[in-house]
């Protein structure tokens, strides 16, 4: 793919994204006004608190889904019927802290769609080979980090009576976050052979992306909110390792196919 066409794409998916997070933080933040209330560390959020009323958030969200199906409808067919599969995650995700301890699970599924929409968006069509390992390490890594954020409101949490992984693990976190740590990385590694990544991909997935993950697990303390906002927003620094991987990977493959067509003497 051109370098222009890939930057055409990133900028569609980066849009949908600030989007479509927006949004179901909307959806979240009406369904869940009840249990905001209660949670010193929500109880000031625009619907809460009064600030927003929840006409006036519906019509927000209207706004938000709007621009979101503009970006949508800028892919193929396939993509546009296939990006509509996320949507009941979106909508059952707030309700899921109400009757499992998995809600984090849900929210995994809803958030990493993009990783599946991102391959159907290109080729027209999705190789599960690939894409879902790719998904499924996504899903593992949500885990990971909306875990160690749910232990910011787990005293709250409890009297509110909204469930989360968090309060399932409890002192047993870290341990069962390594075990998601250690999936994302697989995962990750999995979807790269299977792609034809080449050596940069794997050396800094598997040596910086470990290498942070397991920094997180050491640094955080559960029982301190300030610290879990901290390591959750330290993600976004797995994020670029990520992204820093298939740029170089990309890179190099650029560099070797390059010096190949040079060699090859011409007809």
């Amino acid at each position: 793919m051109p370098l222009s066409s890939m930057a055409t794409m990133m900028a569609l998916f980066g849009t949908g994204a600030v989007v479509m997070r927006g949004a179901g933080c909307t959806i979240n933040d009406m369904w869940d006004v009840d249990f905001d209330k209660k949670v010193e560390r929500t109880k000031t959020r625009p619907i809460a608190s009064g600030l927003v009323s929840r006409p006036k958030a519906l019509a927000f969200l209207g706004v938000q889904l709007s621009a979101g199906l503009a970006v949508l409808l800028q892919m193929n067919p396939y993509t546009i019927f296939f990006c509509f599969g996320s949507m009941p995650f979106v909508i059952m995700y707030p309700f899921m802290k109400r009757i499992t301890y998995w809600p984090q699970l849900f929210l995994g599924l809803a958030y990493n769609w993009g990783a599946l929409a991102g391959w159907s968006a290109v080729a027209g069509s999705i190789d599960w080979t690939v894409a879902l390992p790719l998904y499924a390490a996504g899903v593992s890594w949500t885990l990971v980090y909306d875990t160690v954020y749910g232990h910011q409101d787990k005293r709250d949490d409890i009297a509110a009576g909204v469930k989360s992984t968090s309060l399932l693990f409890g002192d047993h976190t870290k341990t069962v976050l390594s075990g998601f740590s250690a999936a994302t990385i697989s995962l990750m590694c999995l979807s790269g052979y299977m792609n034809g990544q080449g050596l940069p991909f794997f050396l800094t997935v598997a040596g910086a992306g470990s290498a942070h993950l397991l920094w997180q697990l050491k640094s955080v303390d559960i029982n301190s909110p300030s610290v879990c906002w901290r390591i959750f927003k330290s993600n976004a620094w797995f994020g670029a390792i990520i992204f820093s991987a298939i740029l170089a990977d990309l890179a190099y493959d650029r560099i070797t196919n390059t010096g190949d067509t040079e060699e090859q003497p011409s007809l």
